[in-house]
């Protein structure tokens, strides 16, 4: 399967020194200055007197810190616990009192956060790249004054060891520590192979690090030996931009990133033809926006369906199977299905039994890429696997009988109406059809006479004729069965989104339902 991370990155150094590994901005690390670099940041925190499982947190962008601090907390044996620098300070407090941090290193822009975070975890030292004003070390001189000597942790006999938490999203609740091995986080050489990665290969990462797919395609970029170019700020203008001078070849979007590109006035103009493949996984997409996606970029397309805590691997379409004129379109509004080495099953929620093909169930799954668990919560693992080790996505869905996987919705967004189950998403595929809307979720809010109305909050274009919520009502009558559409529709300027991209129902919920 190839060398893990740290391995990976040390060969590359050793065989390629002078290979381009990561740029962001006008900086750009070769293979060699990060293996360096990475070796350094590991022995200064292992001077600061952290041992092996104790937790590094770091507010960081995608750049050139993300990626050395990450590499640099492998090969130490500590466990990588990169902070979502957009909660507020509260949060940020929780999340770290949760991790229990030994060291926060940071980005000047995020100071203010990372002095609440130490304000509470005594003795815990902090690092500023920038100005680090008082009890801080500053960022190169705390680095380049440890030694370039390489612990030698996080090779082939640590794939076990935790070396990654990431908290998840909290659309639901307070976020929990997904913990994530070494081996959990291994791209491999099938995933590898499948997504067509070389060593001159040009990956753009345009996703925060506390993101699986942030930290993931990092990962998989590393390790085939690419040339990773980060977007610490995602702008669409600028993202193209990056594209086009780069030549990126490979790139991953959720596909609320998607939607804003594709609305750039110029994005027809632009050259694309270095680009070779585009992830998307995340959140569901729209049948529109993935024609309208493959259109305008002329790439092929692959799709990955995961969690965190599956290390964002569950199943993947192939581009091979992105045909929408094609006798299989149909498969375009699949999640693919599972590779070889991933299995994948379709259950009964409450009897635990696989259903036949079909039948919406509980999707469930067991591979390498499946957390240990959620740290500090035993409660809640007991909760998230089953007795013989199945993870419980939480995920509603089923499998055709060729096992491609076709997602409906979160179990618990299901809308229940006169007693008929009612899936967001396919609400929401057949409205974002009407060619005045730009943007839609579904969900349910109670009503006394049906338990829950399907309701629908839509964001228009911006240059849509008028358009009422009968029209919308009625434009999807005619693509879904009468039960499903929509009762209730708000017209909304934006929907609230997580900073994966994930749209906050409970928000619209709360905000909308009794309205």
């Amino acid at each position: 399967m190839g060398p893990f991370l740290p391995d990976a990155v040390r060969q590359h150094a050793a065989e390629r020194p002078e290979a381009l590994a990561v740029t962001e901005g006008a900086r750009t690390l070769t293979y060699l200055d990060l293996d360096r670099r990475s070796n350094r940041i590991a022995q200064a925190l292992l001077a600061a007197g952290l041992t092996a499982g104790a937790h590094v947190g770091y507010l960081v962008r995608p750049g050139l810190m993300s990626a050395e601090v990450l590499l640099a907390c492998a090969k130490a044996g500590l466990v990588a616990t990169p902070l979502n620098w957009r909660l507020a300070q509260p949060e940020l407090v929780a999340v770290a009192r949760d991790a229990e941090l030994c060291a926060v290193i940071t980005q000047e822009e995020f100071v203010p956060g990372a002095r609440a975070v130490v304000a509470v975890l005594p003795a815990v030292p902090l690092v500023v790249d920038g100005e680090p004003g008082p009890d801080a070390s500053r960022y190169e001189s705390w680095l380049n004054a440890a030694p370039d000597d390489d612990p030698g942790f996080g090779g082939e006999g640590h794939g076990d060891v935790v070396f990654l938490q990431l908290y998840t999203s909290g659309t639901t609740g307070l976020p929990k520590g997904v913990q994530l091995t070494i081996g959990n986080v291994h791209a491999g050489e099938i995933q590898l192979v499948e997504m067509g990665w070389t060593q001159q290969s040009v990956g753009l990462n345009a996703m925060p690090v506390f993101h699986i797919a942030g930290t993931g395609w990092l990962v998989s970029a590393l390790s085939a030996g690419a040339h990773t170019v980060a977007v610490p700020d995602l702008v669409p203008q600028r993202v193209v931009e990056l594209m086009e001078r780069h030549r990126v070849t490979h790139t991953f979007f959720v596909p609320a990133v998607l939607h804003l590109l594709t609305q750039l006035p110029d994005i027809r103009e632009r050259d694309f033809s270095a680009l070779e493949l585009i992830v998307y996984g995340a959140s569901p997409i729209t049948p529109a926006l993935l024609r309208r996606s493959m259109e305008i970029f002329g790439c092929d397309f692959y799709q990955k369906y995961g969690q965190t805590e599956t290390t964002g691997s569950a199943t993947r379409l192939l581009s091979a199977d992105h045909d929408p004129d094609g006798p299989r379109a149909h498969l375009l509004r699949s999640a693919g299905n599972a590779r070889d080495d991933i299995e994948l099953a379709v259950v009964d929620p409450l009897t635990g039994e696989p259903v036949t093909s079909g039948v919406v169930g509980e999707i469930v799954t067991r591979s390498h890429h499946v957390t240990p668990g959620y740290w500090k919560r035993p409660d809640e693992n007991a909760k998230l696997f089953t007795e013989d080790g199945w993870l419980r996505t939480g995920d509603a869905g089923y499998l055709d009988a060729e096992g491609y996987l076709f997602i409906t919705d979160r179990i618990k967004d299901m809308v229940i109406t006169g007693g008929e189950n009612v899936y967001p998403i396919e609400v929401e595929s057949a409205l974002a059809e009407h060619p005045a809307v730009c943007d839609v979720a579904v969900f349910g809010t109670p009503d006394e006479k049906w338990g829950e109305a399907v309701t629908a909050a839509v964001v228009l274009n911006a240059d849509a004729g008028p358009v009422s919520a009968e029209d919308l009502v009625e434009f999807a009558r005619t693509r879904i069965a009468s039960y499903k559409k929509p009762r209730i529709v708000h017209f909304v300027t934006e929907l609230p989104r997580n900073p994966s991209g994930k749209i906050l129902k409970r928000v619209l919920r709360d905000d909308l339902g009794g309205r």
